[in-house]
């Protein structure tokens, strides 16, 4: 492999690969989802070698993503990345701190790509703020802990910042073949104030302020409370008409709630393995899809396969004010292997849009073993 070093431009840390061959690191977005429309998602796919960068350290990988500017860029990420190493200057010391320090901005035209099965981001968030796209795949991010939550009196609960993903009025994003997790700082190793968890995870993926065309597929979501925001507030009604967003083969595996959390967008969600429990300590399955304000979600043949929910109502709900509810519209999907039955049981309106890209569901049956064998980091062919 060709490698020159960058030691001149004052990246020492970073390795300019020439590109000898094909990996997953030029892949497009396919057209099953989302990400397809509004001229497609293509990252970095057609970056130069003088954009083209591995990265094996914290300090590394932000001066990649600035020295490349808005140039398509591909950045592979080897090995486990830090943003409280010594080398970016340690733990942090508030959340102002953490803030500067570990969220890592994410410019338009990037694909950010972890090499084999070790690639990892840790006390890190991917920020992608008016950007578009924009490519993450084959990365083990575990999801940042807020180094200062802020109780909520009025509500008698901890509130934190900092989602490992944050996606904001951006367009044409593909997050796909990644795994979220909280471990191992799951919420039991959490301390408890004021009678409460003293919760310092936000969200795992969070889709708000208007972004459109947006991918979700194969990732592996791992003991999570909140996870899946799409669309802000209900008071954002800039947001109606945009938020377009496709879950597919996703594993959503003692996740709590948000899977997702839908306000205004037209969201697809397909395929997706449910797996959990209404008993499971600390990851009390509470719902799966949100069907908040205005939300248009379109579901077809996923599996819910959640210990002790007896009937769609367990599993998809409005978790916000009755008089502000969405629409839903499900086909195929299953309960702990029954008809999911949601016209009947789960009081919607009914979803009505039509989905612009072709796609071809598999089976509900198989979506537990297909999503299983499949989905996560570490699937991916990367040099």
């Amino acid at each position: 492999m060709n490698q020159l070093r960058l030691a001149a431009a004052g990246l020492a840390a970073m390795t300019l690969v020439a590109p000898a061959w094909a990996d997953n690191s030029t892949d497009t977005a396919p057209a099953n989802g989302w990400a397809s429309q509004g001229g497609g998602t293509s990252g970095g796919a057609s970056a130069s070698s003088t954009y083209i960068y591995k990265v094996s350290s914290a300090s590394a990988l932000k001066q990649a993503l600035a020295a490349a500017g808005t140039n398509p860029k591909i950045v592979k990420v080897s090995g486990t990345i830090d943003m409280t190493a010594a080398d970016i200057g340690g733990a942090f010391t508030s959340h102002a701190d953490q803030a500067a320090r570990g969220l890592i901005t994410i410019p338009s035209n990037t694909t950010l790509i972890g090499v084999g099965s070790t690639a990892k981001l840790l006390n890190a968030g991917l920020f992608l703020k008016r950007v578009s796209n924009v490519i993450i795949r084959n990365l083990t991010i575990v999801a940042p802990c807020d180094v200062t939550p802020v109780w909520d009196s009025s509500e008698s609960r901890w509130n934190s910042e900092f989602d490992a993903i944050y996606v904001y009025s951006s367009t044409s994003i593909w997050i796909d073949h990644n795994k979220f997790t909280d471990a191992p700082l799951t919420d039991d190793k959490l301390p408890v104030e004021n009678g409460q968890v003293k919760e310092c995870h936000d969200g795992a993926v969070d889709i708000i302020h208007s972004s459109d065309y947006i991918t979700v597929s194969y990732n592996v979501f791992d003991q999570h409370d909140k996870n899946n925001l799409i669309g802000s507030s209900d008071s954002s009604t800039d947001e109606d008409g945009h938020l377009s967003v496709t879950f597919h083969h996703n594993l959503f595996n003692k996740v709590m709630e948000r899977a997702p959390r839908v306000r205004y967008g037209k969201v697809h969600v397909y395929n997706n393995s449910y797996v959990g429990g209404k008993a499971d300590s600390p990851y009390r399955h509470n719902y799966s899809l949100g069907v908040g304000y205005k939300a248009q979600i379109l579901s077809n043949n996923n599996a819910f396969d959640i210990t002790g929910a007896s009937n769609c109502s367990l599993v998809v709900k409005n978790p916000g004010s009755s008089s502000k509810t969405g629409a839903i519209k499900d086909t195929g999907s299953l309960l702990n292997g029954n008809p999911l039955n949601l016209s009947t049981a789960c009081s919607f309106a009914i979803a009505s849009w039509t989905i612009p890209y072709v796609y071809a569901p598999d089976a509900t049956a198989s979506v537990r073993s297909i999503v299983s064998a499949n989905a996560g980091a570490g699937k991916l062919a990367v040099n």
